[in-house]
């Protein structure tokens, strides 16, 4: 059994930047949410747990608000 991804949003960001959501599900059990940043040929990967997502959503969200 290897690691599972699942595609679950993807948004062009200003100046050509791109961001997608994914699910990764590890072998051992381990559900995570992956943040993958493009911004031309650098990649930044960050696996988030279920605590570290929601409380990023939630800063977004009242960052977005103040806009």
């Amino acid at each position: 059994m290897a690691d599972t991804l699942t595609d679950l949003a993807e948004f062009d960001l200003p100046y050509r930047r791109k961001a997608t959501l994914k699910r990764i599900d590890f072998e051992s059990g381990l559900s995570m949410v992956r943040l993958v940043l493009r911004e031309g040929k650098r990649i930044t990967q960050i696996d988030l747990d279920a605590d570290s997502a929601k409380g990023l959503a939630d800063a977004m969200n009242a960052a977005a608000d103040d806009l």
